[in-house]
């Protein structure tokens, strides 16, 4: 399996966040976390990404302890969380160009890469424009590629589309379909029944 859980707990202070929580995504396939606001999909997702420590159970993601094995872990995952992490004083270029740098490419291949993704996102003609100057479905674009960079095969999309118009909402929605038709592993957080119905192979 890309991930797989078994008990996983979670509270913060006297609040149960996470009552133990068991599942498993089989590689390949897309899995949605359904629910409202402050159900846990978060705090989830920031487990298994290696970013918060669960209280109890165990998780590996691509084969990889979340406890004994973060960098394995960390390596395996691309992560897009519910807020943008672009730099808005960068271009979206030069944005991508610091992922592929973080990724140890060689100046030709990121710049290959970063060619290549401006061209797949449709923003080949805002490339040298500064990311303040993007639209909300632009920049989530930008933030979708930034992801892609290191070509992982397991992708946490975290509520990807809250606060999108629905033409932004369904472009995304697109662009999830062909990393699904490329085979990549895709772990989804919604709030929105009808994503998670389009996107989700088990809900």
């Amino acid at each position: 399996p890309a991930i797989e859980v078994t008990g996983l707990t979670k509270s913060y202070a006297d609040h149960a966040v996470l009552r133990g929580i068991d599942l498993t995504v089989p590689t390949g396939t897309v899995y949605a976390l359904l629910g409202p606001n402050g159900a846990g999909k978060t705090t989830m997702v920031r487990i298994l990404s290696t970013l918060t420590a669960a209280d109890a159970g165990d998780a590996a993601v691509a084969g990889h302890d979340v406890r004994r094995d973060a960098d394995g872990v960390r390596r395996a995952i691309g992560v897009t969380g519910q807020f943008s992490a672009i730099d808005e004083l960068l271009t979206g270029r030069e944005n991508l160009r610091l992922m592929a740098d973080l990724a140890h490419f060689g100046k030709p291949e990121a710049r290959a890469r970063v060619d290549e993704l401006l061209d797949r996102f449709d923003l080949v003609d805002a490339a040298d424009r500064r990311a303040a100057t993007y639209s909300g479905g632009m920049k989530r674009r930008l933030d979708l590629a930034m992801t892609l960079v290191s070509r992982p095969r397991l992708i946490f999309l975290d509520e990807p589309t809250t606060g999108l118009d629905p033409r932004s909402r369904r472009s995304v929605w697109e662009m999830v379909r062909e990393l699904i038709a490329d085979g990549v592993t895709i772990f989804l957080t919604t709030q929105y029944l009808e994503e998670a119905d389009r996107l989700a192979d088990r809900v």
